[in-house]
């Protein structure tokens, strides 16, 4: 008799878990069915379907033009590749900062339509009522603060933030106000190492960071950035586990020389 393996599903409950016992939490973007597929046997704990996919997927210089539709037809089809992760989506750029009443009908239909198990807001304080209307209705809230890049004509630079003490100081109470309103976790991204490692240390839930060192509960990197598909992004904080981009190049130049050849297909591999 053959006994199947029963997977487990990371859930909110078990990233609380995780910061509690000291396990550190991965995390990695993914936009389709075949990435997620991979990611998720791979044992990644959280696919983030990011709004990156503006950039990464479409090509646009912000996250600025991707829709709540769009974002919904990524998310379903890493949901559909996904028997362990926890999958994160973020709501688009518009979807949450207008009224409680908005940003909730947003959240309803994101989770509705794409089988996603939490979302991804950008903000502190000033969506905190936003935050708290979607969280009241049962539906799990990971924060994000430092560098959002949804506010980057507002910043005008992809620059470190929170290294002013002012920055600093409205960085730590926004988290504490996330945490209280009910957030599960909060991304950090490109702030200081050592105020990254304060604000997590401060908080009882998770903390994922990006390009803010160390000291955070998790980690998480844009999976073309982290395989090497992405060619002209080097920031200080990026590690590539591939160089997938040159790999692509290579074996789509050898398939060209084979077919204008006649070496492809040859006997074996036809009917």
């Amino acid at each position: 008799m053959s006994v199947n393996k029963i997977i487990k599903r990371v859930t909110t409950n078990t990233i609380h878990s995780m910061k509690q016992n000291g396990e550190k939490i991965s995390m990695l973007t993914a936009y389709d069915f075949s990435t997620a597929r991979a990611l998720d046997q791979a044992g990644i704990d959280i696919l983030l379907v990011g709004d990156s996919a503006a950039n990464v997927f479409a090509g646009y210089e912000t996250t600025l033009p991707i829709t709540l539709d769009h974002m919904i037809y990524h998310a379903s089809a890493v949901a559909r590749g996904t028997q362990r992760a926890l999958v994160l989506v973020d709501l688009p750029f518009g979807e949450y900062q207008g009224t409680p009443e908005d940003a909730f009908k947003s959240a309803v239909r994101m989770m509705k339509e794409s089988g996603a198990h939490a979302l991804k807001l950008e903000g502190g304080v000033e969506i905190l009522e936003n935050i708290k209307k979607i969280v009241d209705a049962g539906i799990p809230v990971c924060g994000h603060l430092g560098l959002t890049p949804q506010s980057i004509n507002k910043f005008g630079t992809f620059g470190v933030r929170a290294q002013e003490e002012a920055e600093a100081e409205k960085l730590k109470s926004d988290a504490l106000a996330l945490q209280n309103i009910g957030c599960f976790a909060i991304v950090l991204e490109k702030i200081p190492a050592i105020l990254a490692k304060e604000v997590t240390e401060s908080l009882s839930i998770p903390t994922i960071g990006i390009g803010a060192g160390n000291g955070c509960d998790g980690q998480v990197l844009v999976v073309n950035d982290m395989l090497g598909f992405t060619k002209d992004f080097k920031p200080k904080f990026l590690r590539r586990y591939m160089n997938m981009y040159d790999g692509i190049v290579e074996a789509a130049a050898q398939y060209a020389a084979d077919v204008k050849s006649g070496n492809y297909p040859n006997e074996s591999e036809q009917y």
